[in-house]
């Protein structure tokens, strides 16, 4: 005598409402769904009313959803904030585990792409910054240099000046040096006193 199991089948939609976005979510739900073998399933992420949401589907045998949608109560990623959880019937279609996870996996590459080209245009203008900096320094030493220099100058002058200064002195003084002993001479010859 054959035996006929009866298989009962569901569809549930479950709407998971709080802290959601870019915390990992979805991954977590495909391996939720993973190690309960459901064979169709989809999560996106969705704005309700401006909050973020996450979107469930899922489809397979009554026992399989049930289990899916008890552990979808019970964990959450860790920087996941739950404000509520809304668990509703579901009509449509939905895409095989499979299809999901490469839907997932381009919407990931899409996000690490742009993410990257950001962090590109962030280094450009950083760059672009660092370039700036980098003229102004190159005016500032410029401009070092020329003080330098003009110091240079400046001190040549100086010492030159000092070394005239010094020569017109030494003549001045050699000068009057020699007049005062003419002068003294002539006092003691008048006087009567030997040289």
């Amino acid at each position: 005598m054959l035996k006929y199991i009866l298989m009962v089948f569901m569809k549930r939609r479950v709407i998971i409402n709080g802290k959601v976005h870019e915390v990992g979510y979805r991954p977590f739900l495909l391996g939720l769904a993973e190690s309960l073998e459901i064979k169709r399933f989809f999560a996106d992420n969705l704005l309700i009313n401006g909050k973020q949401a996450v979107e469930i589907l899922v489809d397979d045998r009554e026992e399989k959803v049930k289990a899916f949608i008890k552990l979808v109560k019970e964990r959450k990623p860790k920087l996941a904030e739950i404000e509520g959880i809304k668990i509703e019937e579901y009509k449509g279609e939905v895409m095989k585990k499979e299809s999901y996870y490469r839907y997932l996996t381009a919407m990931e590459l899409t996000k690490i792409a742009n993410y990257g080209g950001g962090m590109l245009k962030k280094q450009d203008k950083m760059l672009e910054k660092q370039d700036r900096m980098l003229e102004k320094q190159d005016k500032m030493l410029k401009k070092q240099s020329e003080t330098i220099k003009e110091i240079r100058i400046t001190r040549r002058e100086v010492k030159e000046e000092i070394r005239a200064l010094r020569t017109d002195l030494k003549s001045y003084l050699d000068e009057r040096l020699f007049k005062i002993e003419k002068e003294i001479a002539e006092i003691k010859a008048k006087i009567g006193l030997s040289p």
